[in-house]
């Protein structure tokens, strides 16, 4: 493989201004063409593998700045790591299936989906799908990242969905998957159930309204003897009032304390800790508490419904707060997490013997039966009506029967669907589940000891979350995915998904896709003779469900990783902190339920992009930053420089003025690796170097610090804290180098003989700077290290692309400590100089410092410090520069330094100005053929 084509620019046409929107493209164009990712792994084939994981962005809408900061965060991890020798192939990735795609299929197109048979909406799907990942794809690689774009892994690609429903028959096989009856969020608007990971919250008012339950009897007599019973009732607090017509128990906490409490003729039962905060809410000013005693005393005590011909039990369950409400919660269980748990506790237990009851069909519409059994002569009817357009006609009937006790209104957060943005509700239907009590404590084991998490918080937050999550529902009522692989028999209901059943869809799909779920019948998919199990009969009926997408993405490391030949577990997985409960939590569960072990080795987390004061971004506050506001403007370099400045662990602040901000810190970079290449122009590497030991002091001290540069970059970049990285190299640029190494070397530079050991020592020190700072930033500013590695002279084997380059060696030699030492409190003296210097030119006792001639007196170590300093007047950058002991020798017009290690007397020099060099010296005319030059100038411009 051929590396040594080289783009010959010279360095003198380095341009000032980076013109990096036009740039860029250049760059992206040279790296294709001379594929330079391929070249990357070529050289690095063989050596220890660093494979990032991409997690899959979802192929539905354009890319926003969330996007930008995450695969720029990936580029820069893969590229220093490609740098340190590692091997790094970078396969992106994009999740293709499920509601969002749908979603936004039907939106776009005004379809019916009830009215297209599966395979003419899952074509649509696909060509949706597609054609927005050939959308972001152009925007990422114009981000400048390096990968394998021209092959990215697509979640609808056959051979990924084969090792996918490999996985869903290994959990099933392990005894990880089942169907059930369960309360699960179902979204109303996409007739589907969600997974916890597809939930937001998001602000919504709600009536909040008491409603009584009338007394029918009790087990122990909690009521007090001389209480009519016909006016006691349990008083029950909700903000959902469409879930009342469900309503079959009461629960309460056994640890609680309740009161009977008489307000007027009747008598209310409450929680006795909420009893004040409840009457305050329904504005009642007088009551009385008449007795108090624990909640177990009501265990199976019966109440009757506001309104339906029914009979509630006292349900006896820790899930009851004093947070809110009157400590009697109203339960249905058919749209509540917690009401179905403690009525399956019941129901197991033999105490109740009722089945659930739902009147809501999977578009929120109340069916027909809602409205039969209801007592009271109001006209109010429910069937057909939204659940929510229903809730109004549902407060006229309770109130008609007289147990509204008090209607208010509430604003709370509720849960709402992630793509749809409506609110979800809960409702219990038969889904598939992943039982994760099968494989929890191998989870939680794995986070503990196997994975490394970035930041630490990381580890606490997912292990929360595996340690506290339900079952997770893996099933889902679309038709754009991957297939729930079951058959049901015909003959004895029972379903069936084997090895053998398993290996037969995969080959079908391995052939024709997913697709060949739909277009083939169950003999067809089945192996040829199959029989039930169960019964022996051969007749049988294909589930209907695909899988949630987040077993599509969570199945990635054995879609991706395996499918490429790469280790499992991988090196790192690198989302957002929202992914602890999406692709971190479903990849974690799907590995472990099948091996035992994550897939991956660290995870890495980043907060979300917010505006300059914190705010979260939105269209409708017009505070949202798109990545093309950026690139179009500034270039990705400025972006990617920005995503290297933020401390990501937290939420990372953008705004137009902090880009503006960011742009000229890149333009103070980009001009320090000007003016170093201006300098290189003459510069061979090859044959022009000096040795060490012959550099000047100053050289010296410029190679020690970059030195340390080096390592604490090297550092920061092996701890993922870009931001140091960032500050540290902006620094180097703008103070070791601009305002001071670069500065007091430019006589050097413009002024001695071309090939004098001072100016080639420079030169030396210069090219060591170069070569190795654009190593260093390379992995964040990309382009602009390109450019840079381009136009720089080169050194016999340096490769094409700074992309096929190593990451910079240290050299012990360089790190002086004595040297280091001293120059800490050289420049610690200089800096109390100019601060002088400064001062006199602010009152025009000079013009430029080269004006000048100072006069410094010092004592003891100050003194001792300075006068090692060989050319004093060339480190101020002045033309004479005099050194005196003993400040007490100092006039009385000298001026002591701010700092007061110093007396100095700044006055204008009384030599000519050479007008080569600027300088003020007694030698200028001196010589006939140059009178307007100095001594040194004349004898260089005569060689």
């Amino acid at each position: 493989m051929d590396y040594g084509k080289t783009l010959h620019l010279p360095a003198t046409e380095f341009p000032m201004r980076g013109n990096l929107p036009k740039r860029e493209p250049e760059y992206l164009k040279y790296w294709e063409e001379n594929k330079i990712y391929e070249k990357r792994l070529e050289l690095r084939k063989g050596n220890k593998p660093f494979v990032l994981h991409d997690g899959p962005p979802y192929a539905n809408g354009k890319l926003h700045i969330g996007h930008a900061l995450n695969k720029t965060l990936k580029d820069i991890i893969m590229k220093y790591k490609t740098m340190q020798g590692y091997y790094t192939p970078y396969i992106p990735g994009w999740d293709t299936h499920g509601l969002p795609i749908e979603h936004a299929v039907i939106k776009n197109t005004g379809l019916n989906r009830h009215e297209m048979s599966p395979l003419d909406l899952r074509a649509k799907c696909k060509d949706y799908a597609l054609q927005c990942v050939e959308d972001q794809k152009k925007d990422f690689v114009r981000f400048g990242v390096l990968g394998r774009f021209e092959d990215p892994y697509l979640t609808l690609k056959p051979a990924f969905e084969v090792k996918q429903l490999g996985i869903f028959g290994e959990m099933a096989k392990r005894g990880h998957i089942y169907k059930g009856l369960k309360t699960v969020y179902w979204c109303t608007h996409c007739e589907t159930a969600l997974a916890e990971a597809e939930i937001e919250y998001k602000e919504k008012k709600s009536f909040s309204i008491y409603v009584k339950y009338a007394y029918v009897n009790e087990l122990k007599r909690t009521l007090p003897a001389d209480v009519d019973t016909k006016k006691a009732y349990a008083v029950i607090w909700t903000t959902t009032p469409w879930t009342l017509p469900a309503s079959q128990a009461i629960s309460v906490n056994p640890e609680l304390e309740y009161s009977w409490v008489q307000v007027g003729d009747e008598y209310y039962l409450m929680a006795t800790d909420l009893v004040a905060n409840a009457f305050k809410d329904a504005q009642v000013a007088e009551y009385t508490v008449l007795n108090t005693f624990s909640g177990a005393d009501l265990e199976l005590a019966t109440f009757k419904h506001p309104f339906i011909e029914r009979e509630v039990p006292v349900f006896l369950g820790d899930h009851v707060t004093l947070e809110a409400g009157t400590g009697c919660v109203h339960t249905a269980p058919a749209h509540g997490e917690e009401d179905f748990g403690v009525y399956q506790t019941y129901k197991k237990a033999g105490k109740v013997d009722f089945e659930i009851t739902s009147f809501v069909d999977p578009t929120g519409t109340y069916v027909s039966a809602v409205d039969n059994g209801r007592y009271g002569d109001t006209e109010e009817a429910l069937a057909g009506k939204e659940i929510h357009d229903a809730e109004v006609p549902i407060l006229k009937i309770v109130a008609h029967n007289g147990a509204l006790l008090h209607k208010g209104s509430l604003r709370h957060q509720y849960a709402h669907c992630w793509r749809c943005k409506n609110p979800v509700i809960y409702r219990a239907t038969e889904q598939w589940f992943s039982s994760v009590d099968g494989y929890r404590k191998e989870a939680l084991d794995v986070i503990d000891n196997q994975v490394q998490w970035i930041p630490k918080w990381g580890h606490d937050r997912i292990y929360n979350m595996i340690a506290d999550r339900g079952d997770w529902c893996v099933s889902r009522q679309r038709v754009w995915g991957v297939p729930i692989p079951v058959f049901y028999c015909k003959s004895c209901g029972d379903y069936v998904i084997n090895d053998d059943t398993i290996k037969s869809v995969q080959a079908w799909v391995a052939k024709e896709g997913s697709d060949a779920w739909w277009n083939h019948t169950e003999k067809e998919l089945l192996p040829d003779g199959f029989t039930c199990p169960h019964c022996g009969h051969d007749e049988f009926r294909k589930e209907t469900d695909i899988m949630d997408v987040w077993f599509d993405s969570g199945s990635s490391w054995s879609g991706v990783l395996e499918n490429e030949g790469l280790d499992v577990p991988c090196a790192m997985y690198l989302e957002g902190s929202d992914q602890h409960r999406g692709w971190f939590n479903s990849s974690l569960l799907t590995g472990v339920a099948t091996t035992g072990k994550a897939p991956y080795n660290s995870v890495l987390t980043h907060g979300f992009v917010v505006d300059g004061e914190g705010r979260k971004m939105s269209k409708s506050v017009g505070n949202t930053v798109a990545p093309s506001d950026i690139i179009d403007v500034y270039g990705a370099d400025v972006m990617r420089l920005w995503v290297s400045s933020a401390d990501y662990q937290g939420d990372v602040r953008l705004s137009k003025d902090i880009v503006k901000q960011l742009s000229e810190v890149y333009r103070k970079i980009r001009n320090t690796f000007r003016f170093l290449l201006g300098n290189l122009d003459d510069f061979n590497p090859n044959t022009d170097k000096v040795s060490y030991d012959q550099l000047s002091e100053i050289d010296k001290w410029a190679l020690l610090r970059l030195e340390e540069v080096r390592r604490k970059v090297t550092e920061a970049y092996e701890n993922y804290e870009f931001h140091i990285l960032y500050h540290t190299i902006h620094n180097f640029c703008t103070v070791d180098l601009s305002s001071f190494y670069l500065d007091v070397l430019k006589d050097t530079m413009y002024a001695e003989e071309a090939t004098s050991v001072a100016r080639r020592s420079a030169q030396t020190a210069m090219y060591e700077i170069v070569t190795t700072l654009v190593r260093m930033v390379a992995p964040v500013l990309s382009f602009t290290a390109e450019e840079v590695w381009q136009y720089m002279p080169k050194e016999d084997g340096m490769r094409e692309s700074v992309m096929l380059e190593d990451w910079p060696i240290g050299n012990e030699a360089h790190y002086d400590a004595a040297l280091a030492e001293k120059w800490s409190q050289v420049l610690a003296l200089r800096g109390e100089l100019t601060k002088a210097l400064e001062t006199a030119r602010q009152d025009k006792v000079i013009g430029h410092s080269l004006d000048a001639a100072i006069t410094v007196y010092a004592d003891g170590a100050a003194y001792e410090m300075l006068a090692q300093v060989k050319d004093l007047a060339a480190l101020l950058i002045v033309s004479e520069a005099y050194l005196v002991e003993g400040r007490n020798n100092a006039p009385a017009e000298a001026v002591a330094t701010e700092e007061g290690h110093l007396s100095v007397v700044v006055k204008p020099s009384e030599f000519e100005k050479c007008e080569r060099c600027w300088i003020h010296r007694d030698t200028v005319g001196q010589d006939a053929e140059h009178p307007t030059l100095c001594h040194r100038c004349a004898d260089v411009l005569g060689k």
